[in-house]
């Protein structure tokens, strides 16, 4: 179907580079628009009362622990990015022997680590900054605790998502993408392996820092001394209640910053085949689409209000609803004006918006305690803590279908979509990869309010220990009580909409990294990229026995890198339990409550432990398909290549290159599958535990109680640390094979 263009669209494409240069300023303009109201959102947090001393003392311990590990962890992170800057420029120098590709490729790498890491700052430094509001807040209002935490939360969305929008988009016309809108998107695919490098790191030291002191803070508090969760007796809360903040503000901020800019790139890639029929309109349209659903997530943050007996939970979906309906109109609109209307385009975009949705309900299924699976895994705590393990594995294992079926109609679907669009002179294949890509970007239309909401989680977790550790009233910790089970609803929902945003992402950043295969293969023959993309083929067979060992040795990666994290925190966990009984043992004041607990000596421990930990199972999956790709390039019975025929006549497909391709699209199957299963069999572990907190089965100290705490810290690492670093995972094993490619040639 087609629609004609807006008079506005005519007046703007009078010139191909003018037109593209008129919707990257309105890109830019737009970005630097959400951080100025990130800025606003940060001030009016800041300006709003902070409660008692004693509130602040504890607040104070918080931020002084996250900063202080945020400043180790990234000063880990700048050395490893460091080395790593200088390999890519020296590899792209020496194998390509292009030294402007190799000064862009170095760049582009750089500047996406440093964009990550301020995006992650940004978020955890208002989060620090607003636990302690919400939590003075809540004396007084619901409604005004709410909106705090969420603005608090906003700052870490619009910061992640403009900062993506910006640094791609300044890129691309630094680059001269302009001029050469086919050529400069291959240039700027480092900058999304360099945002998924920070974001490794950063999601697995996180991960392991907030789930090794969950785990020491539970088993000794909970189980052995009996006393409640954030008792300020505890040594290892403050631990616990950093720990929320590195890993669910700093980690996951960027996670979905690297999300944004890989799929942004990836959708970019796939546009210069469509370049026939739109021009440079099809390679910026999805930073046009982005910056609109920045537009409705900040409306949708701002109608955000709730009575005062009302459900918290009822407020947040209102303003998801609102930006979802937003940005559906924005992603309409950048449809008509730069794709020529295209209604298939644009069922394709609904089609990823669908869904996020549906990701979103059957996450809640799986991990609210309302539903069938956690009210299994509750029952099957009053036989013990084995049952409750081999019941929770099970709902993890199954929980993996539904969410498959999901990924699956929408990856055909927006597949067909795109081939019925009509694109005169596009190969329907071109045209189908292109319908994905604009799925994905309907999922992530939403992500700056998604990511808001995730924030919120750890914002009112905090408030909640805050409260509870200055011994407010009980009427005040009911009503933090209430934001807290919000929070903890929001960041599961969080991690379903992050697996489900992956796994399109990461269908769409394979099909990228096709296409860059064969524009390098072009290249090297003297054709254009749009016929590259046309003529050369370049098929995966699995029958062929280096590219079988490639999958098999992808496959492999995700259990061993699932191995190294869940092992990591085992091991910080151990130290923080010996010290927090150690402290019990040696200080008999603690429990009498006559004198306080060492806090800061579980946060040294924890954050050394993180620290140590992060570096092997990081640096595994960027080692990986590179060493696959390299050495499977000559390690070939056929110098290298498979023959087949192509349009252009008889080519090679290079061994190495496919060898990878398999290597990645195994490991994505694999690490979506166990994502699933970690964030979601975690999930409903965890609320299977607060299900009987709530009086199910005989409540707090029963029998049941002891074995639904063992569960919770077996699904803790699952569903904190290695599940949502596979997230992380996923892309980044996309980004570097999309950065690496020419080497494997």
């Amino acid at each position: 179907m087609h629609f004609e263009p807006h008079p506005f669209a005519l007046m703007l494409q009078a010139t191909e580079a003018s037109a593209g240069g008129t919707y990257l300023v309105l890109v830019l303009g737009i970005s630097i628009l959400s951080l100025l109201v990130a800025v606003l959102f940060s001030r009016y947090v800041i300006t709003q009362d902070s409660g008692t001393s004693e509130m602040q003392r504890i607040s104070n311990a918080i931020k002084e622990g996250a900063e202080a590990f945020l400043r180790r962890q990234n000063r880990t992170i700048v050395s490893l990015a460091i080395v790593l800057a200088l390999v890519i420029y020296a590899g792209y120098l020496l194998a390509k022997n292009d030294a402007t590709l190799a000064v862009r490729m170095t760049i582009s790498f750089v500047l996406g680590s440093l964009c990550s890491l301020l995006a992650g700052f940004c978020g955890m430094w208002v989060s620090i900054r607003t636990n302690i509001r919400v939590a003075s807040a809540a004396r007084g209002s619901l409604n005004r605790a709410l909106q705090i935490a969420l603005r608090g939360g906003a700052v870490t969305g619009l910061s992640v998502v403009a900062l993506s929008l910006l640094g791609v988009g300044v890129l691309f016309w630094f680059f001269g993408g302009l001029e050469d809108p086919r050529g400069v998107p291959s240039q700027i695919v480092a900058f999304g392996f360099g945002a998924s490098f920070v974001a490794l790191f950063a999601q697995l030291g996180g991960g392991i820092y907030t789930k090794a002191a969950d785990v020491g803070a539970d088993l000794v508090g909970k189980v052995e001394a009996g006393i409640p969760e954030d008792d300020p007796r505890n040594p290892a809360v403050i631990a616990d209640l950093v720990g929320d903040n590195v890993g669910d503000c700093a980690g996951r901020g960027a996670d979905l910053f690297e999300s944004t800019a890989a799929e942004n790139i990836g959708a970019m890639i796939l546009g210069v085949s469509l370049y026939p029929v739109f021009g440079i309109l099809g390679v910026i349209f999805p930073l046009v689409a982005r910056a609109f659903g920045l537009i409705a997530s900040i409306v949708g943050v701002m109608v955000v209000k709730a009575r005062e007996d009302e459900d918290p939970m009822h407020a947040l979906n209102r303003g998801y609803y609102v930006t979802t309906v937003l940005a559906l109109a924005g992603f309409y609109a950048a449809v008509h004006l730069l794709l020529d209307g295209n209604l298939m385009l644009f069922a394709a975009g609904v089609i990823g918006i669908v869904t996020s949705f549906l990701f979103v309900y059957i996450t809640q299924y799986y991990t609210e305690y309302r539903y069938r699976p956690v009210k299994v895994i509750a029952e099957s705590c009053k036989t013990g803590p084995a049952t409750t393990i081999i019941t929770g594995l099970s709902v993890g294992m199954e929980c993996t279908a539904l969410p498959v079926f999901v990924i699956t109609a929408a990856i055909l679907g927006s597949y067909y979509l795109g081939q019925a669009a009509g694109l005169p002179g596009v190969p329907p294949e071109s045209a189908g990869l292109y319908g994905t890509a604009i799925a994905t970007m309907g999922m992530l239309s939403t992500a700056a309010y998604i990511l808001a909401m995730d924030t919120f989680g750890p914002i009112t977790d905090n408030a909640g220990g805050i409260i509870e550790m200055s011994r407010q009233p009980d009427e005040i910790r009911e009503r933090t009580d209430r934001l807290d089970a919000v929070g903890n609803t929001t960041k599961a929902l969080t991690k379903g909409y992050a697996v489900g945003s992956a796994a399109l992402a990461a269908f769409l950043l394979f099909s990228a990294y096709i296409d860059e295969v064969k524009i390098a293969l072009g290249h090297q023959r003297g054709i254009l990229p749009e016929e590259a993309l046309a003529s050369l083929p370049f098929t995966v067979d699995i029958g062929y026995v280096p590219v079988f060992t490639g999958a098999l040795l992808g496959a492999m990666l995700v259990f061993l890198f699932s191995a190294l994290a869940i092992r990591a925190v085992g091991k910080a966990a151990q130290t923080v339990i010996e010290e927090v009984r150690r402290q019990f043992r040696e200080n008999k004041g603690i429990m009498a409550g006559t004198s306080d607990p060492d806090y800061g000596k579980c946060v040294d421990i924890v954050t050394k432990g993180a620290l140590k930990a992060m570096v092997l199972p990081g640096v595994l999956p960027v080692v990986g398909p590179v060493a696959v790709g390299v050495l499977y390039r000559n390690f070939t019975a056929a110098n290298g290549t498979v023959s087949e025929a192509g349009a252009s006549g008889f080519v090679s497909t290079p061994v190495g290159a496919a060898a990878v391709a398999a290597f990645l699209m195994v490991a994505t199957i694999g690490g979506i599958l166990m994502a699933l299963m970690m964030n979601n069999g975690g999930g409903a572990w965890d609320n299977a535990k607060k299900y009987i907190e709530a009086g199910a089965f005989g409540g707090k100290g029963s029998e049941a109680h002891k074995a639904s705490v063992v569960g919770d810290t077996v699904g803790d690492p699952f569903k904190d640390t290695a599940g949502p670093s596979l997230h992380v995972l996923i892309k980044l094993l996309s980004t570097i094979t999309l950065v690496a490619a020419p080497l494997f040639i």
